[in-house]
Protein backbone atom coordinates (compact mmCIF):
# COMPACT_ATOMS: atom_id res chain seq x y z
CA UNK A 1 0.00 0.00 0.00
CA UNK A 2 1.21 3.24 -1.02
CA UNK A 3 -0.45 7.06 0.25
CA UNK A 4 -0.82 8.98 3.11
CA UNK A 5 -1.81 8.75 6.49
CA UNK A 6 -4.91 10.06 7.80
CA UNK A 7 -3.48 12.96 10.02
CA UNK A 8 -2.69 14.29 6.37
CA UNK A 9 -6.93 14.96 6.15
CA UNK A 10 -7.27 16.88 9.38
CA UNK A 11 -4.45 19.33 8.12
CA UNK A 12 -5.58 22.31 6.32
CA UNK A 13 -3.52 23.88 4.28
CA UNK A 14 -1.69 27.77 5.35
CA UNK A 15 -4.07 30.50 3.68
CA UNK A 16 -1.45 33.19 4.12
CA UNK A 17 1.25 30.70 2.77
CA UNK A 18 -1.06 29.79 0.20
CA UNK A 19 -2.04 33.05 -1.21
CA UNK A 20 1.81 35.06 -0.59
CA UNK A 21 2.93 31.48 -2.57
CA UNK A 22 0.28 32.39 -5.37
CA UNK A 23 1.23 35.53 -5.69
CA UNK A 24 4.84 34.74 -6.36
CA UNK A 25 3.70 32.62 -9.16
CA UNK A 26 1.77 35.19 -10.78
CA UNK A 27 3.91 37.57 -10.56
CA UNK A 28 6.86 35.25 -11.93
CA UNK A 29 3.99 35.49 -15.04
CA UNK A 30 4.41 38.88 -15.59
CA UNK A 31 0.93 39.75 -13.14
CA UNK A 32 1.44 43.26 -11.49
CA UNK A 33 -0.11 42.18 -7.89
CA UNK A 34 0.10 44.10 -4.54
CA UNK A 35 0.58 41.91 -1.81
CA UNK A 36 -1.23 42.59 1.19
CA UNK A 37 -1.69 38.77 2.35
CA UNK A 38 0.77 37.39 4.15
CA UNK A 39 3.15 39.06 7.22
CA UNK A 40 5.79 40.29 5.92
CA UNK A 41 7.13 43.58 5.96
CA UNK A 42 9.30 45.45 2.81
CA UNK A 43 12.08 46.54 4.86
CA UNK A 44 14.95 43.97 4.89
CA UNK A 45 16.59 43.09 8.06
CA UNK A 46 18.50 45.88 9.87
CA UNK A 47 22.28 45.94 8.00
CA UNK A 48 23.95 45.64 11.57
CA UNK A 49 22.10 42.10 12.95
CA UNK A 50 22.63 41.30 8.88
CA UNK A 51 26.46 41.63 9.55
CA UNK A 52 26.60 39.68 12.53
CA UNK A 53 25.33 36.39 10.42
CA UNK A 54 28.06 37.31 7.57
CA UNK A 55 30.32 37.73 10.09
CA UNK A 56 29.52 34.37 11.58
CA UNK A 57 29.48 32.63 7.98
CA UNK A 58 32.94 33.84 7.42
CA UNK A 59 34.65 32.87 10.56
CA UNK A 60 33.31 29.45 9.86
CA UNK A 61 30.55 29.37 12.25
CA UNK A 62 28.66 26.96 10.15
CA UNK A 63 27.94 23.79 12.37
CA UNK A 64 24.97 22.01 14.51
CA UNK A 65 24.85 24.20 18.11
CA UNK A 66 23.21 22.68 21.24
CA UNK A 67 20.20 21.60 20.84
CA UNK A 68 19.14 24.77 23.26
CA UNK A 69 21.18 27.27 21.02
CA UNK A 70 24.23 28.85 21.55
CA UNK A 71 25.70 30.36 24.79
CA UNK A 72 25.74 33.74 23.07
CA UNK A 73 22.09 33.64 21.76
CA UNK A 74 20.27 32.04 24.49
CA UNK A 75 22.58 34.76 26.97
CA UNK A 76 20.90 37.42 24.46
CA UNK A 77 17.48 36.02 25.14
CA UNK A 78 17.94 36.40 29.02
CA UNK A 79 19.26 39.96 28.69
CA UNK A 80 16.20 40.81 26.68
CA UNK A 81 13.49 39.25 28.61
CA UNK A 82 15.12 41.95 31.60
CA UNK A 83 15.68 44.87 29.99
CA UNK A 84 12.15 44.82 27.87
CA UNK A 85 9.82 42.24 30.11
CA UNK A 86 11.07 42.69 33.93
CA UNK A 87 11.69 38.76 33.71
CA UNK A 88 15.14 37.57 35.73
CA UNK A 89 15.78 34.02 33.72
CA UNK A 90 18.42 31.30 33.52
CA UNK A 91 20.01 31.45 29.80
CA UNK A 92 21.48 27.83 30.88
CA UNK A 93 18.18 26.07 31.57
CA UNK A 94 14.87 28.24 30.67
CA UNK A 95 15.65 28.77 26.94
CA UNK A 96 15.84 26.93 23.60
CA UNK A 97 16.60 28.40 20.24
CA UNK A 98 13.86 28.01 17.80
CA UNK A 99 13.52 28.70 13.92
CA UNK A 100 10.76 30.69 15.06
CA UNK A 101 7.76 31.40 16.53
CA UNK A 102 5.79 28.78 14.39
CA UNK A 103 8.33 25.58 15.19
CA UNK A 104 8.38 26.92 18.85
CA UNK A 105 4.41 26.37 19.52
CA UNK A 106 5.07 23.23 17.53
CA UNK A 107 7.53 22.19 20.18
CA UNK A 108 5.59 23.68 23.13
CA UNK A 109 2.56 21.77 21.87
CA UNK A 110 4.00 18.46 21.49
CA UNK A 111 5.41 18.74 24.94
CA UNK A 112 2.22 19.94 26.51
CA UNK A 113 -0.63 18.45 24.95
CA UNK A 114 -1.87 14.76 25.23
CA UNK A 115 -3.75 12.60 22.33
CA UNK A 116 -7.51 14.11 22.81
CA UNK A 117 -6.47 17.12 25.21
CA UNK A 118 -8.31 20.29 24.77
CA UNK A 119 -6.55 23.07 23.72
CA UNK A 120 -8.51 26.43 24.23
CA UNK A 121 -7.96 29.41 21.37
CA UNK A 122 -9.32 32.18 20.05
CA UNK A 123 -11.66 32.85 17.05
CA UNK A 124 -9.90 34.62 14.84
CA UNK A 125 -7.04 33.50 15.18
CA UNK A 126 -3.67 33.18 13.23
CA UNK A 127 -3.83 30.30 10.63
CA UNK A 128 -1.62 27.57 12.11
CA UNK A 129 -2.77 27.12 15.59
CA UNK A 130 -5.42 24.56 14.61
CA UNK A 131 -2.91 22.67 12.51
CA UNK A 132 -0.46 22.57 15.02
CA UNK A 133 -3.33 21.91 17.78
CA UNK A 134 -3.83 18.70 15.50
CA UNK A 135 -0.64 17.18 14.40
CA UNK A 136 0.20 17.49 18.66
CA UNK A 137 -3.24 14.88 18.75
CA UNK A 138 -4.87 17.33 20.37
CA UNK A 139 -8.41 19.05 20.01
CA UNK A 140 -8.74 23.12 19.57
CA UNK A 141 -11.65 24.81 21.09
CA UNK A 142 -12.23 27.94 19.32
CA UNK A 143 -14.07 30.79 21.43
CA UNK A 144 -15.22 34.02 19.30
CA UNK A 145 -13.24 37.25 19.97
CA UNK A 146 -16.61 39.57 19.71
CA UNK A 147 -16.45 43.25 17.95
CA UNK A 148 -18.49 44.39 20.73
CA UNK A 149 -15.78 43.34 23.51
CA UNK A 150 -13.17 44.66 21.58
CA UNK A 151 -11.94 41.23 20.52
CA UNK A 152 -10.90 40.48 24.05
CA UNK A 153 -12.22 37.00 26.09
CA UNK A 154 -14.23 37.69 29.10
CA UNK A 155 -13.41 35.54 32.33
CA UNK A 156 -17.22 34.14 32.07
CA UNK A 157 -16.61 32.90 28.43
CA UNK A 158 -13.46 31.13 29.17
CA UNK A 159 -14.98 29.62 32.24
CA UNK A 160 -17.76 27.98 30.78
CA UNK A 161 -15.50 26.79 28.14
CA UNK A 162 -13.32 24.77 30.60
CA UNK A 163 -14.00 20.75 30.37
CA UNK A 164 -11.85 17.77 32.10
CA UNK A 165 -10.30 17.07 29.07
CA UNK A 166 -8.84 21.39 28.63
CA UNK A 167 -4.83 20.85 28.98
CA UNK A 168 -4.08 24.47 27.92
CA UNK A 169 -4.67 27.85 26.51
CA UNK A 170 -2.94 29.21 23.78
CA UNK A 171 -3.45 33.26 22.66
CA UNK A 172 -1.55 35.76 20.79
CA UNK A 173 -0.80 39.38 22.04
CA UNK A 174 -0.66 41.93 20.17
CA UNK A 175 -3.21 39.89 18.28
CA UNK A 176 -3.24 38.39 14.68
CA UNK A 177 -5.56 39.48 12.81
CA UNK A 178 -7.25 41.93 15.18
CA UNK A 179 -4.55 44.01 16.44
CA UNK A 180 -5.83 43.49 20.01
CA UNK A 181 -3.14 44.16 22.76
CA UNK A 182 -3.84 42.74 25.61
CA UNK A 183 -3.76 44.81 29.02
CA UNK A 184 -2.72 43.66 32.41
CA UNK A 185 -6.35 43.23 33.43
CA UNK A 186 -7.12 41.11 30.07
CA UNK A 187 -4.25 38.78 31.00
CA UNK A 188 -5.60 38.43 34.73
CA UNK A 189 -8.79 37.52 33.51
CA UNK A 190 -6.71 34.77 31.35
CA UNK A 191 -4.32 33.57 34.38
CA UNK A 192 -7.13 34.04 36.90
CA UNK A 193 -9.07 30.64 34.55
CA UNK A 194 -5.52 29.00 34.43
CA UNK A 195 -5.05 29.14 37.84
CA UNK A 196 -8.23 27.63 39.37
CA UNK A 197 -7.86 25.11 36.19
CA UNK A 198 -4.48 24.47 36.57
CA UNK A 199 -3.81 25.08 33.20
CA UNK A 200 -0.82 25.66 30.93
CA UNK A 201 -1.29 28.90 29.26
CA UNK A 202 1.57 28.92 25.84
CA UNK A 203 1.84 32.26 24.58
CA UNK A 204 2.81 33.79 21.17
CA UNK A 205 4.38 37.30 21.37
CA UNK A 206 6.06 37.35 18.00
CA UNK A 207 3.92 40.84 17.56
CA UNK A 208 5.29 42.18 20.98
CA UNK A 209 7.73 44.86 19.96
CA UNK A 210 5.19 46.87 17.55
CA UNK A 211 2.19 48.16 20.07
CA UNK A 212 0.77 51.80 18.72
CA UNK A 213 -0.25 54.87 20.47
CA UNK A 214 1.81 54.67 23.36
CA UNK A 215 0.10 51.03 24.44
CA UNK A 216 3.45 48.20 26.37
CA UNK A 217 3.29 45.12 25.48
CA UNK A 218 2.43 42.77 29.24
CA UNK A 219 4.39 39.41 29.38
CA UNK A 220 1.72 36.95 30.99
CA UNK A 221 4.60 35.17 32.90
CA UNK A 222 5.51 38.38 34.71
CA UNK A 223 1.75 37.75 35.96
CA UNK A 224 1.52 36.52 39.81
CA UNK A 225 1.51 32.61 39.87
CA UNK A 226 1.85 32.23 35.84
CA UNK A 227 5.75 32.41 35.13
CA UNK A 228 5.53 28.30 36.37
CA UNK A 229 2.99 27.74 34.27
CA UNK A 230 3.44 30.10 31.11
CA UNK A 231 5.56 28.63 27.90
CA UNK A 232 6.60 32.31 26.13
CA UNK A 233 7.16 31.92 22.19
CA UNK A 234 9.06 35.05 21.42
CA UNK A 235 10.40 36.03 18.35
CA UNK A 236 12.29 38.13 15.59
CA UNK A 237 10.87 37.50 12.40
CA UNK A 238 8.11 40.09 12.45
CA UNK A 239 9.53 43.11 14.66
CA UNK A 240 13.22 42.92 13.05
CA UNK A 241 11.86 42.40 9.34
CA UNK A 242 13.78 38.79 9.56
CA UNK A 243 10.89 36.74 8.10
CA UNK A 244 13.45 34.65 6.47
CA UNK A 245 15.50 34.01 9.00
CA UNK A 246 13.47 31.45 10.76
CA UNK A 247 14.77 32.67 14.78
CA UNK A 248 13.07 32.75 17.70
CA UNK A 249 12.84 31.46 20.87
CA UNK A 250 10.78 29.73 23.90
CA UNK A 251 11.00 30.52 27.60
CA UNK A 252 9.54 28.41 30.06
CA UNK A 253 10.79 26.26 33.37
CA UNK A 254 13.94 24.10 33.40
CA UNK A 255 11.59 21.35 34.33
CA UNK A 256 9.34 22.04 30.49
CA UNK A 257 12.45 23.09 28.78
CA UNK A 258 13.89 19.60 29.52
CA UNK A 259 10.77 17.74 28.43
CA UNK A 260 10.28 20.18 25.19
CA UNK A 261 14.57 19.29 24.25
CA UNK A 262 13.55 15.77 23.19
CA UNK A 263 11.46 17.19 20.47
CA UNK A 264 13.92 20.01 19.60
CA UNK A 265 16.43 16.94 19.20
CA UNK A 266 14.47 14.74 16.77
CA UNK A 267 12.72 17.90 14.82
CA UNK A 268 15.64 20.06 13.59
CA UNK A 269 18.79 19.06 15.97
CA UNK A 270 18.75 22.84 16.38
CA UNK A 271 18.39 26.22 15.05
CA UNK A 272 20.95 27.05 12.55
CA UNK A 273 23.81 28.99 14.13
CA UNK A 274 24.06 31.67 11.71
CA UNK A 275 21.13 32.74 12.18
CA UNK A 276 21.47 32.43 15.95
CA UNK A 277 24.27 34.70 15.68
CA UNK A 278 22.19 37.34 14.33
CA UNK A 279 19.77 37.41 16.07
CA UNK A 280 22.06 37.43 19.04
CA UNK A 281 23.46 40.36 18.00
CA UNK A 282 19.47 42.01 17.67
CA UNK A 283 18.57 40.84 20.88
CA UNK A 284 21.42 41.57 23.46
CA UNK A 285 21.17 45.59 23.19
CA UNK A 286 18.41 47.77 22.55
CA UNK A 287 17.09 48.29 19.78
CA UNK A 288 19.20 50.93 18.13
CA UNK A 289 17.59 53.72 16.17
CA UNK A 290 17.52 52.78 12.33
CA UNK A 291 15.08 49.77 14.15
CA UNK A 292 13.16 52.01 16.37
CA UNK A 293 12.35 54.65 13.20
CA UNK A 294 11.36 51.44 11.25
CA UNK A 295 8.40 50.85 14.14
CA UNK A 296 7.32 54.49 14.39
CA UNK A 297 6.92 54.31 10.39
CA UNK A 298 5.32 50.57 10.40
CA UNK A 299 2.59 52.83 12.87
CA UNK A 300 2.03 55.95 10.80
CA UNK A 301 1.30 53.29 7.66
CA UNK A 302 -1.07 51.71 9.85
CA UNK A 303 -2.77 54.60 10.36
CA UNK A 304 -2.60 55.69 6.68
CA UNK A 305 -3.83 52.75 5.87
CA UNK A 306 -6.99 52.29 8.56
CA UNK A 307 -7.73 56.03 7.84
CA UNK A 308 -7.80 55.26 3.75
CA UNK A 309 -10.08 51.86 4.40
CA UNK A 310 -12.43 53.96 6.34
CA UNK A 311 -12.92 56.54 3.84
CA UNK A 312 -14.21 53.97 1.67
CA UNK A 313 -18.14 53.40 1.58
CA UNK A 314 -19.00 49.71 2.66
CA UNK A 315 -15.96 49.13 4.92
CA UNK A 316 -14.62 49.94 8.26
CA UNK A 317 -11.70 49.27 10.96
CA UNK A 318 -10.08 50.42 13.37
CA UNK A 319 -6.47 51.06 13.77
CA UNK A 320 -4.82 48.29 15.34
CA UNK A 321 -3.52 48.31 18.79
CA UNK A 322 -0.83 46.36 17.77
CA UNK A 323 0.93 44.06 14.85
CA UNK A 324 0.79 45.53 11.54
CA UNK A 325 -2.92 44.45 10.28
CA UNK A 326 -5.92 45.91 9.39
CA UNK A 327 -8.94 43.84 10.26
CA UNK A 328 -11.67 45.32 7.61
CA UNK A 329 -15.55 44.69 8.50
CA UNK A 330 -16.79 44.45 4.57
CA UNK A 331 -20.20 43.44 5.81
CA UNK A 332 -22.24 46.61 4.11
CA UNK A 333 -20.72 45.84 0.79
CA UNK A 334 -22.81 42.57 0.22
CA UNK A 335 -20.09 40.40 -0.21
CA UNK A 336 -18.27 37.46 1.86
CA UNK A 337 -15.14 37.12 2.63
CA UNK A 338 -13.62 34.72 0.01
CA UNK A 339 -16.07 36.43 -2.70
CA UNK A 340 -14.14 39.79 -1.64
CA UNK A 341 -10.70 38.53 -1.66
CA UNK A 342 -10.99 36.72 -4.74
CA UNK A 343 -12.73 39.55 -6.99
CA UNK A 344 -10.27 42.16 -5.78
CA UNK A 345 -7.36 39.32 -6.68
CA UNK A 346 -9.08 38.42 -9.79
CA UNK A 347 -9.86 41.83 -11.07
CA UNK A 348 -8.06 44.38 -9.27
CA UNK A 349 -4.42 42.30 -8.85
CA UNK A 350 -4.67 42.78 -4.95
CA UNK A 351 -4.04 40.04 -2.52
CA UNK A 352 -5.64 39.91 0.75
CA UNK A 353 -6.34 36.93 3.12
CA UNK A 354 -10.35 36.11 3.59
CA UNK A 355 -11.79 36.57 7.38
CA UNK A 356 -12.91 32.91 7.50
CA UNK A 357 -9.05 31.80 7.31
CA UNK A 358 -8.43 32.35 10.70
CA UNK A 359 -11.87 31.39 11.92
CA UNK A 360 -15.57 30.96 11.67
CA UNK A 361 -16.04 34.13 13.62
CA UNK A 362 -13.72 35.64 10.14
CA UNK A 363 -16.49 35.99 7.99
CA UNK A 364 -17.44 39.16 6.98
CA UNK A 365 -13.91 40.27 7.67
CA UNK A 366 -10.38 40.64 5.43
CA UNK A 367 -6.99 40.87 6.40
CA UNK A 368 -4.87 43.59 4.97
CA UNK A 369 -0.94 44.03 5.51
CA UNK A 370 -0.20 47.54 6.50
CA UNK A 371 3.75 47.65 6.16
CA UNK A 372 4.27 47.48 2.51
CA UNK A 373 5.77 50.48 1.16
CA UNK A 374 3.28 54.08 1.40
CA UNK A 375 3.16 53.93 -2.80
CA UNK A 376 2.05 50.25 -2.44
CA UNK A 377 -0.78 51.20 0.40
CA UNK A 378 -1.84 54.37 -1.90
CA UNK A 379 -2.19 52.34 -5.02
CA UNK A 380 -3.95 49.46 -2.93
CA UNK A 381 -6.60 51.93 -1.70
CA UNK A 382 -7.35 53.05 -5.40
CA UNK A 383 -8.13 49.46 -6.00
CA UNK A 384 -9.95 48.40 -2.94
CA UNK A 385 -12.15 51.28 -3.81
CA UNK A 386 -13.25 50.13 -7.16
CA UNK A 387 -14.52 46.54 -6.12
CA UNK A 388 -16.16 48.37 -3.16
CA UNK A 389 -17.94 50.96 -5.09
CA UNK A 390 -18.55 48.96 -7.93
CA UNK A 391 -20.68 47.00 -5.92
CA UNK A 392 -22.70 49.46 -4.29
Amino acid sequence: MGGLGNKVDQINRSATVGIADKVTRLRQKGHQILDFSAGRAFEPTPAYVSRAAADALAAGVTHQTMARGTLEFRQACARKLSRDNGLEADWESEFIATMGVKQALTVALLGVVSDGDEVLIEDPCFVSYQALIAIAGGRARQLPLRPENNFRWTSRQLEDAVTDRTRAILFNSPQNPTGTVHSRADLEAIAGVAREHDLVVITDEVYERVTWDGRSHVCMATLPGMRERTVTCMGLTKTFSMGGWRIGFIFAPADIIDGLERFQEHLITCAASFTQAGGAKALAEPPRDEVTDLWREWEARCELMTRGLNDIPGLKCVKPEGGFYAWVDIHATGLGSKEFADRLLNDHQVAVVPGPAFGPSGEGYIRINCVRTRPELEEGLVRIRRLATSKR
